[in-house]
């Protein structure tokens, strides 16, 4: 395929749900005149409590699929899919740039001399050698705390953003750091920004809180202006959802929050289409 064929393309953005749609709205933020196909393996979800085996084959088996589709680029939304698949994945798709995502520990680590920094996470994600191997880069450097936390991203896939059940399971989940306030608080899955608030309110006030979003935004544009597949257009971008599992339309839309984003369009394909439309 020529290359002015192939920057026309979409970018690929995969997740184990919805909750790499934080990841989809700051590429759309960043690159709002790229198109993006984004798949939510509800359907699967938690991936985080599933062997590394069973995550990385269904990761491969999804990106195989988007791939056939056609996408310029891929993007793994997803802390565990790509502690997991994503050495996989730059083996199997060598002339692809293919975009991985971790928690942001190094700006954390960065915001005070030795400071408490609390991880919250998945538990596929807490073990994986990939989260041990980042901790330990910095852990001379830092008070590093994980939490995992297992049924926290069925709240974000269940809509659930604000409710008294999302709010008692933060408090007793984060209740021992309230008074010992971290300086700062990582978000070790894509789901988690959007309960902020929420996670907040937990841990008794006003705390830093960071993400991978934005890094992973702007590392997939230095890859793809790296290897001359940006879009020309500047903005008007396209977003089309696909998920494994149905009647997360409604839910997809909210999450993006198009209205501030700036997506000129957006459509929802049925599971497991097999055609760009």
């Amino acid at each position: 395929m020529e290359k002015q064929q192939q920057n026309i393309l979409p970018v690929g953005v995969f997740d184990s749900g919805v909750g790499g749609i934080s990841v989809l709205r700051e590429l759309v933020r960043l690159m709002p005149g790229e198109d993006y196909l984004f798949f939510g393996d509800s359907a699967n979800a938690p991936y985080g409590v599933r062997s590394r085996e069973e995550i990385r084959d269904l990761t491969l088996g999804h990106v195989r699929r988007m791939v056939d589709q056609g996408i310029k680029a891929i993007v793994i939304a997803c802390n565990t899919a790509t502690s997991a698949a994503i050495s996989d994945l730059r083996e199997v798709y060598t002339d692809m740039p293919v975009i991985g995502i971790e928690p942001a520990l190094k700006p954390a680590v960065m915001t005070a001399s030795h400071p408490k920094v609390l991880v919250l996470a998945t538990p596929g994600t807490v073990a994986g050698e990939k989260f041990q191997h980042l901790v330990h880069g910095f852990e001379e450097q830092a008070d590093i705390r994980a939490v995992p936390c297992p049924g926290l991203m069925e709240f974000v896939e269940n809509g659930q953003m604000d409710s008294p059940e999302l709010n008692a399971y933060l408090e007793n989940r984060l209740a021992q750091y309230r008074k010992d306030r971290p300086d700062a608080v990582v978000l070790g899955c894509t789901h988690y920004p959007f309960i902020k608030k929420a996670i907040r309110q937990a841990l008794g006030g006003d705390c830093l809180i960071l993400d991978g979003g934005e890094g992973t935004a702007r590392e997939t544009r230095r890859r793809l202006e790296a290897a001359g597949l940006r879009n020309p257009r500047e903005n008007g971008g396209r977003v089309v959802f696909e998920m494994s599992l149905p009647g997360k339309e409604a839910l997809c839309h909210q999450l993006l929050n198009a209205e501030h984003t700036g997506v000129n369009e957006y459509d929802h394909r049925p599971p497991y289409a097999q055609q760009i439309q």
